[in-house]
């Protein structure tokens, strides 16, 4: 945890913003009722939404990040006042090149949706572990050569491997996007008026991230780290136990949401929510008394030290409260 790593998880901010709000726009979370829906009156239909909003996403995230390409060298300095000067022209580099995360990320989600509606847990659940993949190629075969900007380099990778696990099957089904020009605006239209307020929300969780992450620019080398340790691991449960009941569950809330099912989607709701509360409690207590020793376990090797141990170790008690509320 120190100055490396503090620049390398600095660089993910601006790309990370992008992905959040841009690509949340076409959610799973957002798409998945409207694709069930156009699917149950023709495939044609669900065909053409799915060429109008993918048309109309791809434009967006490209200019959005090509314009942040632009601002880079104007945000950082303003963003990361605690960094050295000199810090600022490897920081950019790293930012530019993270930002074909969030195109490359934004899309597979869209595909996410296609993989969701016809019930492909398996393809959707895999594909965070070939991005992974891709930033462990980063560290062992990249980093060596190129630096932090071969870590980078990886995360790139991984992203693109990310998107490319679930194009067979969108290509098998017939649903691969067709790109147009001449978009339908009204569809778009109801799309938007659901996912802008997600979004907002979303935006800014992500806004607080950053101000967190630029309060510890200006504190000891590898806070910004211990900061990311901590976060990343508090998300175990989140992921194990929150992300994987709401998407097991939401294509069947979608079904009974567009079918008028009221009574079906209030009970399918309280099962689910009683299954996480009642897993996400003592897994949260556990993390609490066993964060030395986790935290130990998974990154205790290296130059992690007693000192990081503690620290990070400190961070994920704190943040294990807000587990069930996630």
């Amino acid at each position: 945890a120190g100055h490396d790593l503090d620049l390398y998880y600095s660089a993910f901010r601006i790309p990370d913003f992008i992905f959040v709000t841009v690509a949340s726009l076409v959610s799973i979370s957002v798409l998945v009722p409207f694709i069930i829906e156009k699917i149950n009156i023709s495939s044609e239909e669900s065909k053409k939404f799915i060429d109008n909003v993918f048309s109309f996403f791809f434009l967006l995230i490209i200019g959005v990040s090509a314009l942040a390409f632009i601002l880079v060298p104007y945000l950082v300095p303003f963003i990361f006042k605690g960094f050295a000067v000199a810090d600022f022209p490897q920081l950019i580099i790293l930012t530019r090149i993270l930002l074909l995360s969030p195109i490359l990320l934004g899309i597979s989600n869209f595909f996410g949706s296609i993989t969701q509606v016809y019930r492909r847990f398996m393809i959707y659940s895999i594909s965070p572990l070939f991005y992974n993949l891709g930033i462990i190629a980063g560290i062992i075969f990249l980093y060596p050569i190129f630096g932090l900007k071969g870590l980078v380099f990886g995360v790139a990778l991984g992203a693109l491997l990310h998107l490319l696990i679930q194009l067979p099957f969108v290509l098998k089904q017939g649903m691969f996007p067709r790109f147009k020009f001449n978009c339908d605006f009204s569809e778009i239209r109801k799309v938007m008026v659901l996912s802008v307020p997600r979004t907002f929300t979303l935006g800014i969780t992500q806004i607080t991230t950053i101000f967190l992450i630029a309060m510890a620019t200006f504190m000891p080398e590898g806070s910004v780290s211990i900061f990311n340790f901590s976060l990343n691991l508090q998300g175990v449960p989140l992921s194990i136990i929150g992300v994987s009941y709401s998407i097991a569950a939401f294509p069947m809330l979608a079904k009974y949401f567009t079918a008028g099912e009221r009574g079906k989607f209030l009970a399918e709701m309280i099962t689910s929510a009683r299954h996480v509360i009642f897993w996400s409690i003592p897994i949260s207590m556990l993390f609490i008394v066993l964060r030395a020793q986790m935290v130990r376990t998974v990154l205790g090797a290296g130059e992690f030290n007693w000192d990081n141990t503690r620290l990070t170790a400190a961070a994920l008690a704190l943040f294990s409260f807000s587990a069930v509320a996630q």
